[in-house]
């Protein structure tokens, strides 16, 4: 294909625009261009000439930036369908792109044609002006910051130099056509990047129509791929993963990437975030920037949590109330009242001996204290994140990239389904919009469906309550009848049985209400036509977000604040429909049955997320290449090795964001039952740091290049899961923990003054006398005949003027646990907002450099404008008119500098 005939060519937009009211051959740019016989006529060219890492065209000169296959699969559709191609590819030539077409007899399956894509010089500096892509002007000579002292302790974590920073650090400024000596342009070939040029590729391509159906403009590769015009459109990988190019002009960059980055056995190195930049972009970029960060401070965190289980551990036989329930002459002694109607029989305390010695693990003061540490950990990621990302937007030129957000993120979807349109009051341009009744009507269908899922979650966990309730009583009555299982009974108590066979359920039911919800979260996100792609990410995001949210964490908030609340007492238990009685907590406390349904459904869900990230993906590449392994090497070409990868999707990133951010509110809305929650993600992100980066660059085609100043809408969540997080651990310590009944024994109500936490589990058993049972409720079996049986709670004992009445203890208990709340709450939020005060967003020093650069810049520009002034003087004005424009742009120049 040849190059524009004319260098002032319209672009793609203004393509768009004359099609609206003109023949779709009208007013273009004049083009030169082959048509599709004289392509697939130069495809006889054998494929043996070729080096199978080629990722140029035939001529070995112009880059493939951008491939699109198709089938030969003969049908009633496969001439529309070529027609499509037809118009499509047209278009694309008439917007500059030059194409090159690979026959379906040189492909593998000898079905597939390949449509190879070049965007010569032209195209790109016209789009690179539209997109508003900043190009070097000058190498910044802004000396680098004091070098920190700690570097030789972190020199084995380091990368070479080459790799962390695969370019020099330039000045930029926004790209113009018309100052192109302004920009360092050494060679026109590899100026722009390649991640930047598969991205101008790519706009063209969303952008492009391909005709008219039902009376309605089509355009835009997204809708070809959707109705199987085309098969797949995708950039190209520079080489092999495993092993370098034989081209000497290629970069290697996947190959650096996966030797230095992509490979478990570099854990421990840092991550070459230029690098990643450069090769995949911005929006990649920023996820890996800040799950490292992420993982970093997580490294505190853990370290504080194994410290606090540590203290557990080594306190476990110093526990009064444990030793107090394991004593056969105390715990031995008690008779507890059975664990469900009829068929369970009275049971003795010290049976729970083993559970209770493992409850102090996680329910110990160490607890509180991590609680709080958890608080103001999570305000200082949080904010040494936003600093982090602060200086990442100015090393990567994304200072400035708010309003071009806004500028370029036009989804194509809005302007082909929006036949509306209006004047904008800013540019007062027609542009496209949707009607504020069609907004409400999509609006409340999306709404109604979200709810209605919300609900299903809620039933569903209703329905794993109920199994609860139900398998509860048949637990506690098989493990007091049955012989077998008397060794492990107290290890295995039937509350502990029924959390692990419970939480095991619950898993499985999350994970496939999951995997529904994620299509009906897109349909109806698509169904709503957000105008910008931000708006499209923030709405899907919210929708996925509040469901998993709801999925994930409704059975963690039934334990740690429903579960034990409202039993009741024996002879007037609570009943869930009026049929299955409520359940109890363990004589030790619920938090260690929190902290079992935490584990199960955090470590599942990281584990099968794993599995679905690494080895699906894996299997899948692993039998598309299957056929290719038989052939000879030379002929399986680079654009069909990348086509044969799974492809990483435009929700792919999402994803990703979503696990994690969900990973987070385990560690930070649950933390005080289980402090090893942040050692578990910690090794967990390690891990999934070179999972991540394993699949990106070994098993996925490489992604469409796209640029983001930070992690979007998932920040705001952040924020409120932090905030959330200080109310939910001061309620599981108040409520869930035996920490409040502890101390108000210790400081109100102990009866030995050498030991003062001794006679706390008889004092926290109130008596039942067995006679008042109800009819239909009572024991069937009760051979040595127990007059009284003991329960968890502070009432009246029998015979008291106050009956099974709550006792002033009891009260007493729930005010401190309510002035506990209250004073945590306010003790965290005040450290809270007084660190988040204290420590800036953008520190000082980017501050200084950004408003450096911006001031180089801006003399760098006028002095150019200058220079083509005094050109001009010397061409075709005047002296006197000419001295006049001079002395304005020397005054614009000094204003500058003032200001």
């Amino acid at each position: 294909m040849n190059r524009l005939g004319q260098k002032d060519h319209e672009t793609l937009i203004e393509m768009a625009l004359a099609a609206d009211g003109e023949d779709s051959n009208g007013p273009l740019c004049e083009t030169i261009s082959n048509t599709e016989s004289e392509l697939r006529s130069n495809s006889e060219i054998s494929k043996r000439h070729q080096s199978k890492d080629s990722v140029f065209f035939r001529d070995g000169v112009r880059r493939i930036d951008f491939v699109l296959s198709y089938l030969d699969d003969p049908n009633k559709e496969e001439e529309k369908k070529a027609e499509r191609r037809r118009e499509f590819e047209k278009n694309l030539q008439k917007a500059g792109l030059e194409l090159e077409t690979e026959d379906k007899k040189e492909s593998e399956d000898g079905k597939t044609y390949f449509v190879k894509i070049h965007a010569p010089w032209e195209v790109l500096i016209t789009y690179a002006e539209v997109l508003n892509i900043k190009a070097p002007i000058k190498e910044n000579d802004i000396p680098p910051t004091v070098e920190n002292p700690l570097d030789c302790i972190l020199e084995p974590f380091r990368l070479p130099e080459k790799v962390m920073h695969p370019e020099p650090d330039y000045f930029t400024a926004p790209f113009s056509k018309s100052r192109q000596e302004l920009y360092l342009i050494d060679n026109e070939s590899t100026f722009f990047s390649p991640s930047r040029r598969n991205r101008i590729v790519y706009y063209i391509l969303t952008r492009c129509p391909y005709g008219t159906e039902e009376g309605k403009k089509k355009f835009g590769i997204k809708r070809l791929l959707s109705n199987g015009t085309y098969t797949a459109a995708y950039p190209l990988h520079d080489c092999q993963y495993w092993k370098k190019s034989n081209d000497p002009n290629c970069d290697n960059e996947r190959y650096t990437l996966y030797m230095e980055w992509a490979r478990f056995l570099r854990f421990y190195k840092e991550q070459p975030l230029d690098l990643i930049r450069k090769y995949y972009g911005e929006k990649i970029g920023i996820y890996f920037a800040w799950l490292g960060f992420y993982t970093e401070m997580l490294f505190f965190a853990a370290v504080v949590g194994l410290i606090c289980f540590l203290y557990g551990l080594f306190t476990m036989d110093e526990n009064m109330s444990s030793t107090e329930i394991c004593a056969p002459a105390i715990g031995g002694e008690i008779i507890m009242c059975p664990l469900c109607d009829e068929k369970c029989e009275y049971w003795k305390l010290n049976t729970t001996c083993e559970s209770s010695k493992y409850s102090h693990l996680f329910d110990n003061v160490a607890t509180l204290f991590f609680a709080i540490f958890m608080g103001i950990w999570v305000t200082l990621f949080l904010e040494f994140w936003k600093r982090r990302q602060a200086r990442l937007k100015y090393e990567w030129d994304l200072v400035d990239f708010e309003e071009e957000q806004q500028q370029l993120q036009l989804r194509p979807e809005y302007e082909a389904k929006c036949t509306h349109k209006k004047k904008n009051p800013v540019t007062q341009e027609m542009e496209p919009y949707l009607p504020l009744t069609s907004q409400a009507v999509r609006f409340c269908i999306s709404g109604t469906t979200v709810l209605f899922w919300i609900s299903l979650i809620i039933a569903s966990m209703i329905a794993v309550i109920v199994y609860r309730l139900a398998v509860y009583a048949a637990f506690a009555s098989i493990m007091e009848n049955t012989q077998t299982l008397q060794p492990i009974s107290g290890l295995l108590t039937p509350q502990l049985a029924t959390s692990v066979t419970a939480s095991c359920l619950n898993f499985v039911i999350i994970m496939i209400l999951n995997f529904l919800y994620e299509k009906i979260a897109v349909w109806i996100t698509d169904m709503e036509i957000p105008r910008t792609h931000l708006e499209y990410e923030n709405r899907l995001t919210m929708k996925m977000f509040l469901f998993q949210f709801v999925n994930y964490y409704s059975s963690c908030f039934y334990v740690a604040f429903f579960k034990g609340k409202f039993v009741g007492y024996p002879g007037t238990y609570t009943y869930m429909f009026s049929r299955w009685r409520n359940e109890e907590c363990d004589p030790a406390g619920c938090l260690i049955e929190l902290t079992t349904q935490l584990t199960i459904v955090m470590a599942g869900k990281q584990i099968w997320g794993n599995i679905q990230e690494a080895i699906v993906p894996w299997i899948w590449n692993w039998w598309g290449r299957r056929k290719a392994r038989c052939n000879p090497e030379n002929l399986y070409s680079r654009w069909e090795q990348d086509h044969d990868l799974q492809s990483f999707g435009a929700l792919g990133l999402f994803y990703e964001y979503l696990e994690m951010v969900i990973q987070f509110g385990f560690i930070t809305l649950f933390v005080a039952s289980f402090p090893l929650a942040p050692l578990l993600a910690l090794m967990n992100n390690i891990l999934e740091i070179r999972v991540d980066s394993w699949k990106l660059t070994t098993q996925f085609r490489r992604p469409v290049a796209a640029k983001a100043h930070s992690i979007g809408v998932w920040q705001e969540i952040l924020n409120g899961m932090a905030i959330l997080s200080v109310v939910t651990n001061a309620f599981i310590v108040a409520f869930t923990s035996d920490m409040i009944p502890r101390l108000v024994y210790y400081y109100a109500y102990f009866t030995n003054e050498d030991s003062p936490m001794s006679g706390y589990i008889n004092n926290s058993l109130s008596v039942f006398q067995v006679s008042d049972f109800l009819e239909g409720k009572r024991p069937e079996n009760n051979p040595e005949n127990f007059l009284t049986c003991r329960y968890r709670d502070y009432r009246y004992p029998p015979g008291h003027e106050k009956k099974y009445l709550h006792t002033m203890q009891f009260w007493h208990i729930l005010a401190a646990k309510m002035a506990f709340i209250i004073i945590m709450e306010h003790i965290v939020f005040i450290v809270k907002f007084f660190v988040a005060w204290m420590i800036p967003d953008v520190p000082a020093e980017v501050k200084a450099r950004i408003k450096r650069e911006k001031f180089l810049t801006q003399k760098i520009l006028h002095e150019y404008e200058l220079d083509k002034l005094k050109q001009k003087l010397c061409e075709c004005k005047t002296y006197e008119n000419m001295e006049k424009e001079v002395i304005a742009t020397e005054g614009k120049v000094e204003l500058s500098q003032a200001m």
